[in-house]
């Protein structure tokens, strides 16, 4: 069950913003993800300790997706530090899609622009330590035990395998880089990871305390553990203010104003920061790959309660 309690603002909140899914799709290019509820949306807002609030089916489970791209970029600038990290990986927004091809083409150097879209993403899963994927999954698993409390949090495997046997646009970036000297050893054993890492499995109150975590200086608020370094968290929470919502970030800033990741499992993750973790799910997304009802629900929260940080 769901710690979070339930609120009556954000239900009704969550009623209007509901009327929008009938304007998104589901992604079913990616087979498993295809079998979403079309009209679910559900919403946990964290705010320290063991007060959450929330509404909406706040025990469903979905994928990361590309929100699990905030946590492998975490690890590898542990691991590696800045210097490294970014002589692989850009540090500027793009306008077009996330599975695009052509500014690795079109640059010089040609790595991926920035670790949000799936080029840079996939150069940054090659960087994380370890000496199998199950070491380098466990890893990662355990920086979002650390962060959500939640040490029974995993992967899915049917989702794992469903990405992975559709690869074809991810499987063309790696070779690309590889060609480039951008990622290095075996593309499949790295699509392996990077399929798994998306397929990491939460619900709202879990997604919403990733979040907050990053938004308050990467320490966990129940243990009082620096989870993450306060260096890396600042980059983190600019990434996502600048490409953390696809080619829709610019949009987003005006509109929302906050810094928050998407994936295309419908999942959001916001962190307000010095204050709250935000976690919505609405598998309805418009042709960006954005949540259709979430974000209508993110401007409607961040317009009544003056959440913007510009």
């Amino acid at each position: 069950m769901s710690e979070c309690v339930y609120d009556e603002t954000l239900h009704n909140m969550l009623i209007e913003a509901s009327k929008f899914t009938i304007d998104g799709v589901v992604a079913d290019y990616i087979p498993a993800l295809g079998e979403a509820n079309r009209d679910t949306l559900s919403i946990a807002i964290y705010r320290g300790k063991e007060d959450c609030i929330g509404a909406g089916c706040l025990e469903e489970k979905f994928t990361l997706q590309s929100i699990s791209k905030v946590i492998t970029l975490a690890l590898a600038l542990m691991d590696h530090g800045e210097e490294y990290v970014f002589s692989k990986v850009g540090m500027e927004p793009t306008g077009d899609p996330f599975n695009s091809i052509a500014k690795l083409e079109s640059h010089i150097p040609s790595k991926p622009l920035n670790p949000m879209i799936n080029a840079g993403a996939l150069a940054v899963s090659n960087m994380i330590v370890g000496n199998s994927n199950e070491e380098k999954l466990g890893r990662i698993l355990s920086l979002v035990h650390e962060m959500t409390g939640n040490p029974t949090i995993s992967f899915c495997p049917r989702v794992a395998q469903s990405e992975l046997e559709t690869a074809f646009l991810n499987r063309s970036l790696c070779y690309f880089m590889k060609q480039h000297g951008v990622v290095e050893g075996d593309v499949e054993t790295l699509l392996d990871l990077y399929t798994k890492q998306c397929a990491i499995e939460v619900n709202c109150h879990d997604l919403a305390k990733l979040g907050y975590v990053i938004a308050n200086d990467g320490i966990n608020p129940v243990t009082n553990q620096q989870v993450i370094p306060l260096h890396i968290t600042r980059i983190l929470k600019t990434f996502m203010v600048t490409c953390g919502m696809y080619n829709s970030s610019g949009e987003f800033a005006i509109r929302v104003g906050i810094p928050a990741k998407s994936g295309v499992s419908g999942a959001i993750m916001g962190s307000i920061p010095h204050g709250m973790g935000i976690g919505i799910y609405g598998p309805a997304l418009d042709d960006r790959g954005n949540s259709v009802a979430g974000m209508k629900l993110l401007e409607s929260l961040s317009s009544r309660f003056n959440l913007s940080i510009f």
